[in-house]
């Protein structure tokens, strides 16, 4: 019965990601997460004054980031998300309702998704191992970079030249606002490159358990992308060990297929928790 109510969720969840039908909506784009929002709030108003007073927050090196990578306005015109990977128990579908940020993963043995009142798993034979309410959005944030960081709560600061793996780059440090997502003490560095304006690597802290600032960086790649929908996003990423807060050596990459982006409203019911699965804390 489990497996028939696990397939049947895939289903679901593959049809509404394939749907082209376009919808209307409102799209606050404020849910955040672990490894997560970020942005600027813009005022109450007139839409003019919303787009320059997002214009003038934005700083110009971060906002050609986001123009070599398919423009923030087309980036928020989506509202839908999805993409295969393989995990470390095999392949994973991902599903993201970008306006509220509602998600699902699912997988042959489990299932996580958030409904908007909660994480939930439904577990398989094999169960899942780990902490679901970390992994339920952490790769969709690290997939949808460099457009995550445009959401609201974040401070930016510009990081001089930088050199990582022989080359020189400029960056932007990404920190949160108190009280923004599930760890705000989190914080991002972006690297662009700086002949295309591409993001090339992130650095960043994980603070979920702790939930205080912390000085230990992680390194991903970013040098592969693919087009989507008119948005430039990852094909793979590549995570670096690290020697003396630097990336040195690869330790594992990961790859994104058939990834979708459109403007079909995922119907809530995608991510609705199944009558077996359980919320998590």
């Amino acid at each position: 019965m489990k497996k028939l109510i696990l397939l049947t969720a895939v289903l679901l969840s593959v049809w509404a990601c394939k749907n082209d039908k376009k919808t209307t909506g409102e799209d606050p784009r404020v849910e955040g997460t672990e490894l997560d929002s970020t942005g600027v709030a813009a005022p109450d108003g007139d839409p003019k004054k919303i787009q320059a007073n997002v214009e003038k927050t934005y700083p110009i090196g971060l906002q050609s980031v986001f123009t070599a990578h398919g423009g923030l306005d087309h980036w928020k015109t989506m509202n839908n998300l999805c993409f295969e990977m393989k995990g470390k128990n095999g392949a994973e579908t991902h599903s993201v309702s970008l306006p509220d940020r509602m998600t699902k993963i699912e997988t042959k043995d489990w299932s996580i998704g958030y409904d908007g009142k909660g994480v939930w798993l439904l577990k398989q034979d094999l169960g899942y191992e780990g902490n679901p309410v970390f992994y339920h959005n952490l790769m969709f944030y690290f997939y949808a970079m460099p457009f995550i960081i445009a959401d609201p709560g974040t401070i930016y600061a510009e990081v001089g030249p930088t050199e990582l793996d022989g080359k020189m780059y400029n960056g932007f440090k990404v920190s949160y606002k108190s009280g923004v997502g599930d760890s705000p003490e989190d914080e991002y560095i972006l690297y662009l490159d700086p002949d295309t304006h591409k993001m090339a690597w992130l650095a960043y802290t994980v603070t979920f358990k702790e939930q205080k600032k912390s000085d230990d960086w992680h390194y991903i790649k970013y040098d592969k992308w693919q087009d989507v929908n008119g948005l430039l996003l990852p094909e793979k990423l590549v995570w670096y060990n690290v020697e003396n807060g630097k990336p040195k050596g690869k330790k594992m990459d990961i790859k994104f297929d058939k990834v979708t982006a459109t403007e079909t409203m995922l119907e809530a019911s995608v991510f609705a928790k199944p009558a077996e699965a359980e919320y998590v804390q």
